[in-house]
């Protein structure tokens, strides 16, 4: 631990002696883009999306894949901002330096576009992602109602602290006040929001739990994971399976069966807002600090036109 702490101080030292890049430019014409970890299909859709609307625009986009580590991805925003990028786009890997990377761009006169997670501290100059307390809410309403409103529940969180994890934390929350019977008894949380994470967490709480009834999984990879582990267990009863992103291969999923709900996220316009942030703010515009988009609660019965078309 203290070797990574004094690795993340040095790459802030670096930063800090870079010039000022990018401070008089008008037009963008190289954007960096920090991306958390290309192993999610989130992800993956949101790279794909900004560099298609770079390509169209004829703006070079430089990709970086932290591959879910902070140290990385300070190191690899340094790399960025030494080679004259106009401005960044930045999903944070983790909770953990995630303020590190915006002050080091702001130093260097690059504004900071965060998509899907923000930095605690140190906000970017806006904030584009998923309204994520609300589709969480619907969520956890739809599966509870489901459910007969009563029962227990497991939750297999995002990682720790992260936005996505707190927020839909909070709107989960929400919704199950409204069902006092409905009993919280096991939750733990991922490192990464990986499906076998998903597996290995529900099947240790499903052995405590085993009269469990309902699970979120906070992300669709965890929901996938979770439902296989729900089938190894081969329980005597019905158990509700929730999700939340509305990735590409979890919808065909949903569309089989394999577990209940999600939440489908605009990932595909989120990345071209990104960019499009990217380009007004290097212009001197000013944009709201947050920009909260809407998820569509999605089950078998509307999954068809996602799985056709992604928003």
């Amino acid at each position: 631990m203290g070797i990574r702490k004094l690795s993340l101080l040095s790459a802030v030292a670096a930063i800090a002696l870079l010039p000022s890049l990018g401070a008089d430019a008008k037009d963008a014409k190289k954007v960096g883009l920090a991306v958390a970890n290309l192993q999610a299909n989130f992800f993956n859709q949101i790279k794909e999306s900004v560099e298609a609307a770079g390509a169209e625009k004829g703006i070079k986009v430089i990709t970086v894949d932290a591959k879910g580590d902070a140290a990385t991805q300070v190191n690899q925003i340094q790399d960025l901002l030494a080679q004259n990028i106009d401005a960044l786009i930045y999903i944070p890997a983790g909770a953990t330096a995630a303020s590190v990377p915006v002050k080091a761009a702001k130093a260097a006169g690059v504004p900071v576009i965060n998509i899907d997670r923000n930095a605690d501290g140190a906000p970017g100059d806006t904030f584009i992602a998923t309204d994520s307390v609300e589709s969480a809410r619907q969520v956890c309403d739809w599966i509870a109602k489901q459910a007969g409103g009563k029962g227990e529940m497991l939750i297999v969180h995002g990682q720790k602290g992260t936005t996505p994890e707190v927020d839909r934390s909070k709107g989960c929350g929400i919704a199950l006040k409204n069902y006092p019977d409905i009993k919280v008894v096991g939750e733990l949380w991922s490192e990464g929001w990986h499906q076998d994470e998903g597996f290995k967490l529900t099947a240790d709480l499903l052995q405590a739990h085993p009269k469990t009834t309902i699970i979120f999984g906070q992300a669709d990879a965890l929901a996938l994971g979770a439902a296989q582990a729900v089938k190894v267990a081969n329980p005597d009863h019905r158990i509700w399976v929730a999700g939340f992103d509305g990735d590409t291969a979890a919808l065909k999923a949903l569309k089989d069966g394999v577990f209940d709900v999600t939440a489908t996220q605009q990932t595909q316009k989120m990345g071209r807002m990104g960019l499009d942030a990217a380009i007004a703010l290097v212009k001197g515009d000013k944009l709201p600090p947050e920009q909260l988009q809407d998820a569509t609660l999605t089950t078998k019965d509307n999954v068809a036109g996602f799985i056709d078309k992604h928003p």
